[in-house]
């Protein structure tokens, strides 16, 4: 008689695996004692290392519950936290929708200050792993700051479509910047700088196609944000879009990329509709060492979350990257 085969089931991404552990951690930079309060999320037994996984604008951890689970499954401690004002951690203006921050910089303390704890929760090799917005900080982090107010650089680091631009078409920058400006002068800053529309199919499909070409992972999210409208967040502030326009010209045209050390794999859809790939391809040139692949039509921004033959060879180009420059 034939053994019986046992098929693993496939990863349920509308549920959270059962021996992650969901909590808060609290970020010191913050104007009460208190501190502000960080949703995090671990998963995993750490043999291989520790790797942290850093979302983008408007994120939340209930995206990447997937690719946490297989770094996870490769023996990884893997770490997430919601930015501050989205997700899981809370809102900075009294619209529960708007992505708002006052200044990047404040980012930038978080993930220094977490980044400190999360360091010293364990031995092994360091990861972090950081999409779109979370890769231009991440970016940035590395490079600022002195001494314990400077982010310890990990073993090794992805960047996954990160903002080192950000598409302002059909305006020109210029003009995209003194709209901004102009528009946090008269003090819309903390008000939403565009709506989101998502009633209709034809809206639906009109953003999944930015995001991703798998329907299937886009309506994940959309369910998430049913199910926990806490966690659901629109458009950007005003503030925001003046910070992403300032912050990714400021590391465009400052010194500062040619200082970072730590080996580095760069991920990018050519397409891509949300951030400038020419800029990625840009700071991939000046970043000693830097590992650059560029996707075709075949992608989009959430290359993570893209349909398989390109999110299964981009989790396979991260972990042999890891493997090599990050051993056990």
């Amino acid at each position: 008689m034939d053994s019986p085969r046992f098929v693993t089931p496939p990863f349920d991404r509308r549920a959270w695996p059962m021996d992650g552990r969901l909590d808060y951690w609290n970020a010191p930079s913050s104007p009460d004692e208190s501190g502000w309060p960080l949703r995090r999320y671990r998963l995993g037994s750490g043999a291989r290392g520790r790797m942290l996984v850093l979302g983008g604008r408007g994120d939340m951890i209930e995206k990447y519950l997937e690719v946490i689970h297989h770094w996870a499954e490769r023996g990884w401690a893997v770490t997430s936290f919601d930015w501050r004002g989205q997700g899981g951690s809370g809102r900075l203006t009294d619209d529960p929708f708007c992505g708002h921050i006052e200044d990047f910089g404040q980012w930038i303390a978080d993930l220094n200050a977490f980044t400190a704890d999360w360091r010293a929760e364990g031995e092994g090799p360091t990861a972090i792993v950081a999409h779109s917005m979370g890769g231009h900080l991440l970016l940035r982090a590395l490079i600022e700051g002195m001494g314990a107010e400077r982010m310890i650089a990990p073993d090794a680091a992805v960047t996954v479509a990160p903002m080192m631009g950000v598409h302002s078409a059909p305006l020109p920058r210029w003009l995209a910047v003194a709209i901004a400006e102009t528009m946090c002068a008269l003090g819309f800053d903390r008000k939403q700088a565009w709506t989101q529309k998502e009633e209709s199919e034809r809206q639906r499909h009109m953003r999944q196609k930015r995001l991703t070409h798998d329907p299937e992972r886009y309506a994940d999210e959309l369910w998430w944000r049913d199910h926990s409208r806490d966690v659901a967040l629109g458009p950007p502030s005003w503030r925001w879009v003046e910070q992403a326009l300032h912050s990714t010209h400021l590391l465009a045209t400052q010194p500062g990329l040619e200082r970072i050390a730590v080996p580095l794999l760069m991920l990018a859809a050519q397409n891509d509709r949300l951030v400038s790939t020419p800029a990625i391809r840009r700071t991939a040139a000046r970043v000693p060492g830097a590992r650059l692949h560029v996707y075709g039509r075949e992608a989009a921004h959430e290359i993570l979350r893209e349909l398989d033959p390109v999110r299964l060879d981009a989790l396979a180009r991260i972990d042999g990257f890891l493997d090599e420059v990050a051993p056990r």
